[in-house]
């Protein structure tokens, strides 16, 4: 797991020096969203507490404080892991509750995370504009493509109304086609 770690350390920014702190919990951070497919807003206002790397699982207040339970998956866990371990210990100057902080020890806030995710996704070349929407809308649309039910994407993301969600239906669509012309006799 070392290796994997480091390869998306690098990814990341290898480039900028100094100590591993901010690549480190930046790899966290990108993890959780993509794993996750929370929004912006929750990362941001989530505590220690909200996080059981136990079980694998989050507790997210979504919009309206309703709450729901995201599972977490393998690469985010290790990556907060190692972010809890050896970075946010140096973080933590006023002993805050929130999960993410900043280099001077406050909580990071909604701005700061979506000039980190844009950095990233600036400096990877992969994509012209990347947001935290954008990393949701991967959640969502790779969840539907690999054969998830709607109504389990609704759920994890937190939509009151499946209408919402079927917005990321047209790529499980497009993946049904390419299926059914690969596989199908008459296809």
């Amino acid at each position: 797991m070392e290796g994997d770690h480091e390869e998306r350390l690098t990814v990341l920014d290898r480039r900028a020096g100094g100590d591993e702190l901010g690549p480190t919990r930046d790899l966290a951070i990108l993890e959780l969203f993509y794993s996750t497919g929370i929004r912006l807003s929750e990362l941001s206002g989530m505590n220690l507490e909200d996080l059981d790397l136990l079980s694998d699982q989050l507790k997210v207040r979504g919009k309206g404080r309703k709450e729901r339970i995201v599972p977490v998956g393998r690469a985010a866990c290790e990556a907060v892991e190692r972010y809890l371990s050896e970075c946010r210990p140096k973080l933590d100057k006023h002993r805050s509750d929130r999960l993410f902080l900043s280099r001077a020890g406050k909580p990071l806030e909604r701005v700061a995370l979506w000039m980190l995710v844009e950095k990233y996704g600036r400096r990877s070349g992969l994509l012209k504009h990347i947001s935290p929407h954008v990393l949701r809308h991967c959640f969502a649309s790779h969840l539907l493509g690999g054969g998830a039910d709607l109504r389990v994407v609704q759920e994890l993301l937190g939509h009151s109304d499946v209408s919402t969600t079927q917005i990321y239906t047209h790529v499980a669509r497009e993946r049904l086609k390419q299926l059914h012309a690969k596989h199908h006799p008459r296809g």
